[in-house]
């Protein structure tokens, strides 16, 4: 299909039921709630075997592959498309956890690629809301080394080393590969990350499946790939202002901007050569591209822009907030 200018494309959500997953994703994003433990709702997902499906407009049923190897740079830019090829660099999701996730690590490019023949995974979270009890860890609060590491899952104690956080709607975590984290039970947040499914479960808390049998951790894996690098605060701090665009997480793979509205607001992407997706947190908006293509969004959706178009309009009905994401 050779449309003349791509429109803002929204997807089919790819909804993961989980053991530790809750109730909240469905009717957050305006589905017809049921008993499933939805733990993850993958927005716009190019992972092997989970890519995203266009859910309305002429490109309905088509899915991100098919939408990369037939537009190419109109899609994700010249410059996205010289650095990743036919792979799309961001995967987009909501987490729902009603229980403590397992402690784990990502690794970086140069270890994905060579052990898997994959992207690292750098990460963010933002908090969308959290019970009052909700927390998640993030580092390490005191100097750990590989030696200590394994020592630690041996004995269990790793727990005793991690960062703690309570949380509330609005914290930010920025989690670079090799940085150990977890979400914890009560949090929703929306996480944007490379296009990576490998992941390293470092502790799982010593739970048990039905059989008795404890989950599979990649002590070894994990510990070449732990950055045991100590900081004081591993909380991404912004000041955010309404009616801008707010810059909370800035890295070599994603850039991105927190909005809260209340009125529109014109963003210039002329000289970007990169898609831009938004994800909206609360509140309805309506989105208007440079060609006319206009797109009614609401609280749970996240929308991929075209690198093609060259500006944008962002119309909130009352209040919204969303994040605006892209490529550097």
């Amino acid at each position: 299909m050779n449309l003349t200018r791509l429109y803002p494309l929204t997807f089919e959500p790819l909804l993961k039921e989980v053991i530790w997953g809750g109730q909240d994703i469905r009717p957050f994003k305006g589905l017809e709630p049921n008993n499933d433990k939805v733990g993850e709702s993958w927005e716009i997902s190019h992972v092997d075997d989970n890519y995203s499906v266009v859910d309305a407009g002429a490109l309905k049923g088509k899915n991100l592959d098919e939408l990369i190897k037939t537009y190419g740079a109109r899609l994700v830019g010249d410059r996205v498309q010289k650095r990743f090829g036919e792979r799309f660099p961001l995967l987009i999701k909501f987490i729902d956890a009603q229980d403590n996730l397992s402690i784990q690590v990502h690794p970086d490019d140069k270890l994905g690629m060579a052990r898997h023949n994959s992207f690292g995974k750098t990460e963010m979270w933002y908090v969308v809301k959290a019970s009052p009890t909700a927390k998640l860890f993030s580092g390490f609060s005191q100097q750990s080394s590989p030696e200590d590491y394994v020592e630690r899952i041996k004995n269990s104690s790793i727990m005793e080393v991690m960062k703690e956080y309570k949380v509330a709607e609005g914290d930010v975590f920025f989690l670079p590969a090799g940085r150990v984290h977890a979400i914890g039970a009560g949090c929703f947040v929306a996480e944007i990350q490379q296009t990576s499914n490998i992941t390293y479960r470092i502790y799982d808390y010593d739970r048990t499946d039905a059989a008795g049998n404890k989950r599979e951790l990649h002590t070894e894996l994990a510990k070449d790939a732990i950055d045991y690098t100590l900081h004081e605060d591993y909380r991404t701090s912004y000041q955010p202002k309404p009616n801008e665009a707010n810059p909370i997480v800035s890295c070599e793979y994603f850039k991105t901007n927190l909005l809260e509205l209340d009125q529109p607001l014109q963003r210039d992407w002329s000289a970007l050569d990169s898609f831009v997706i938004y994800i909206v947190m609360s509140g309805k908006l309506t989105l208007t591209d440079d060609a006319g293509h206009t797109l009614e969004l609401h609280q749970g959706q996240s929308v991929l822009v075209p690198a093609e178009a060259t500006g944008i309009q962002l119309e909130p009905h009352g209040t919204c907030k969303l994040m605006e994401t892209y490529t550097p």
